[in-house]
């Protein structure tokens, strides 16, 4: 479930303008990255999960406190609010919810990557593969990819495409979550990805990074896109909004819950320093860049549509300038490549 959006935010409203989030949970019993990225982890998307879409939030957000999710019983509750949630919006996340223009700005940037880091014919691992997009682009382009996702009706999509696209020789689709890659134990493989928010909803980012070190080949690589918690464009328009408990909301050192379509997903936001943190036990950081710093946020997609030619020119700058020192740390998402220690 590629957060990609369902991240911390809401959508846009039905008119396609103001966007609105809906996270408002009270409770710590439910819930969680992913999104789990945005996700929305081993849950599919971060919040960002992510990147909730017109029609999907409420009209204004309420105050949001990061609740504790710790504990088997809490835990356990929060992954499966995190699996109801893709598993609701698994039919139609291929369109506007999941995969909007400036979604699709930031997949292909990712791509790039991808491909620039993973050998040909490499055996991948796809955490939080969503419906798909990401594997079967890999498939056709001759990578062996194990898709994985928390929810399965995200699964069943990528199933559904991989035979559409005649790749399932290809593409091995299994409901597996980020939190549980010890049932792949034994397999190897040559490369990880994780794209648009699905690590920001696993329950324990650390015991992920270890059970990925033993999945990979020493001096594989890791590359995930990663909601962040700096994001210039939420703050000032949440802030111009008068909505400043929304504005704040990536400052949270907990879990948040996130509103996607009715449902709830847990999402905890992350620095790049934080992210490599957690898996500097196996894994040397590499590089990394910003997603989103110069372009507005997916869930602002109402402005790239009446806009495209500055959001165009906007995305050009984050090409030529996301990777530079300072700015690098701020953006909707980043993009990180992290090397196995051997």
């Amino acid at each position: 479930m590629e957060r990609e959006s369902v991240r911390a935010w809401g959508g846009e409203d039905a008119r396609g303008d103001a966007p609105a989030a809906e996270a408002a949970a009270k409770g710590a019993s439910r819930r969680h990255e992913v999104h789990a990225q945005r996700a929305p982890g081993g849950l599919g998307r971060g919040l960002s999960p992510q990147p909730a879409e017109a029609g999907f939030a409420a009209s204004r957000s309420e105050p949001v406190a990061a609740v504790s999710t710790a504990g088997a019983g809490a835990t356990a509750a929060a992954l499966e609010d995190t699996r109801r949630a893709f598993d609701g919006v698994a039919a139609e996340y291929d369109g506007p919810l999941g995969n909007n223009a400036l979604i699709r700005r930031m997949r292909a940037r990712v791509r790039r990557e991808l491909i620039a880091t993973f050998p040909p014919g490499a055996r991948l691992l796809d955490l939080g593969c969503g419906t798909g997009l990401d594997a079967a682009y890999l498939a056709a382009r001759g990578y062996r990819v194990v898709a994985t996702d928390w929810s399965p009706g995200m699964v069943a999509r990528t199933r559904e495409r991989a035979a559409a696209q005649g790749l399932e020789g290809a593409i091995d689709a299994r409901v597996v979550g980020g939190h549980e890659l010890d049932r792949l134990a034994g397999e190897r493989f040559d490369g990880i990805y994780s794209n648009l928010g699905p690590l920001n909803c696993v329950p324990d980012l650390a015991a992920t990074a270890r059970a990925c070190a033993r999945l990979l080949a020493p001096g594989g690589r890791l590359v995930a896109s990663v909601i962040g918690r700096v994001c210039p464009w939420e703050f000032a328009y949440y802030t111009a909004r008068g909505d400043w408990a929304r504005a704040r909301l990536r400052r949270a050192r907990g879990a948040v819950p996130v509103g996607l379509n009715g449902a709830t997903v847990w999402t905890r936001y992350y620095t790049p320093r934080e992210f490599a943190a957690a898996f500097a036990g196996g894994f040397a950081p590499t590089r990394y860049r910003a997603l989103g710093l110069f372009t507005p946020p997916p869930y602002l997609v109402g402005i790239e549509r009446r806009a495209r030619p500055l959001v165009a020119a906007l995305d050009r700058l984050d090409d030529r300038l996301g990777a530079l020192p300072l700015l690098r740390d701020a953006g909707d998402h980043f993009l990180i490549v992290l090397t196995r220690r051997d």
